[in-house]
Order: C-alpha cells, then sequence, then structure tokens
C-alpha cells in the first residue's frame, strides 16, 4: 500500500512525466502526409506550385509550416488535396487519383459537414447511411491496396453561427450521427481518431462561437489554430 506521501509523489512526478512526453513522434524520413476533404482543408489552395500558396491558408497549413520547421532533416512531403463543396461521395470519385496514386504514409480525412448540408439544400442528399456506406468503402479500399498507410479520421463539427444556429437542432442532430460514424470507423479501420467537437465546445466557453467558425462550419485562424494543435497532439502521441 502506498502512503500518502509516497502517493503525491507519484502523481507528482507522473504529471512531469507527462507534461515531458513530445507533440510529435515522428514517422520514418521521408514520409508524405496527404490530407483530404471539403473547403475546411482546402483553405482556398492553389492548383499549381506556388509556395505561398500550394497548402492552402488553414490547419493544413499550420500543421505542415509546425512539422517542417521542427523536424528539418526528415524530408517530410506534405500534399493538400481538399476541395471545397465536396461530400464523402464526391471524395470517392477522385480517390484514385488524389489518394491512391499519392500513396501516402499518413493519410488525413476531414469530412461530413457538407454531407450535412446536402440534407437541406435537397442537393443530392447523403444520408448517414450513405455516408457510412461510401466513407467505409473508401477505407476498405485503402487498406487493401495500401497496407502500409496510416490513417487518420478527424471528426466534422458545427457551432451554432449563421444558418446553422437557425436550425441548430436539425444541423446538429445530422451532424451527431456523422460524428458517430466517423468514430465508429476509427475503430473498425484501427485509425487514429481525431475528436474536434468537443475543442470547439470548449473553445467557447474562452470566446463566442463566432470568434472560432464565422458561419457555423468553416473555421476562423484561431479555429485552424486549434484544429491543428489538437491533430498533432492527438496524432503524435499515437503514432506508436
Amino acid at each position: 500500500m502506498l502512503t500518502r506521501r509516497a502517493l503525491v509523489k507519484n502523481v507528482i512526478l507522473s504529471g512531469i512525466a507527462v507534461r515531458n512526453v513530445p507533440d510529435w513522434v515522428p514517422p520514418e524520413e521521408g514520409s508524405t502526409f496527404l490530407f483530404q476533404g471539403d473547403s475546411i482543408t482546402d483553405g482556398n489552395r492553389s492548383r499549381n506550385l506556388d509556395w505561398n500558396h500550394v497548402l492552402g491558408h488553414g490547419y493544413v497549413y499550420l500543421i505542415a509550416s509546425r512539422l517542417w520547421c521542427d523536424h528539418p532533416s526528415r524530408g517530410y512531403h506534405f500534399f493538400n488535396r481538399g476541395v471545397s463543396g465536396n461530400k464523402v461521395t464526391d471524395l470517392a470519385a477522385r480517390w484514385k487519383e488524389d489518394v491512391m496514386d499519392i500513396k501516402p504514409r499518413l493519410l488525413s480525412i476531414l469530412v461530413g459537414v457538407n454531407d450535412v448540408n446536402s440534407m437541406f439544400n435537397n442537393s443530392d442528399p447523403v444520408t448517414a447511411d450513405r455516408f457510412r456506406k461510401v466513407y467505409a468503402g473508401l477505407l476498405t479500399r485503402t487498406r487493401e491496396q495500401l497496407p502500409d498507410t496510416r490513417i487518420v479520421l478527424c471528426e466534422p463539427f458545427l457551432l451554432p453561427v449563421g444558418k446553422v444556429k437557425d436550425q441548430w437542432e436539425a444541423w446538429s442532430a445530422e451532424m451527431k450521427m456523422r460524428q458517430t460514424v466517423v468514430r465508429e470507423l476509427a475503430v473498425q479501420f484501427h485509425a487514429i481518431f481525431v475528436p474536434l467537437q468537443e475543442e470547439f465546445d470548449k473553445a467557447c466557453k474562452k470566446a463566442s462561437p463566432d470568434y472560432w467558425i464565422w458561419d457555423g462550419i468553416h473555421p476562423m485562424p484561431g479555429g485552424h489554430e486549434l484544429i491543428a494543435r489538437k491533430w498533432i497532439r492527438v496524432v503524435g502521441g499515437q503514432w506508436r
């Protein structure tokens, strides 16, 4: 049995150990990182080799810039293939060219908000069941053809701002179904799951929702930084 003093000492030492854990455990040198998704990932990226814009102006840029700066000897490669307006069905249509042909060491996916939006704008609605079926098909294909690729599934998110706030209960209900799908697929396919909804909810205790996401869907600069920090902590911590 531990004495009270010994127990306190162990807790203190454990806290020190946790604080000393690095944010990032680097994968092998020369690894390729591929980010897939919709406009949140796209970040208004260019479609050329202009390095001012090729990675966009969002969380992908923030992640890449930090890892490039911290690990210059690793020879990392970063690709942003997010496309504004995409649903999971759109990802499926371009999966070979924008995923399989690149053969990434790490594939990070953030998709779902446009699938929710499709339920309200009558634009080829992607129900939660269809979302699951198509998403699972993409992951199955990737696991079969790229068995060494590490997969990261980012949780889609919303905040009550703009048109989302006007129908918050309906939007939130649809999103929660897709969030459940993504979490379950992460378990099924042994992927790293990056929870983001809770991060944004907690952030709203520090500032109003529109400080983090200007229209309920697209993050502000602080929102993109929030995603980047959470991604690096989770992915770096679970890479082992």
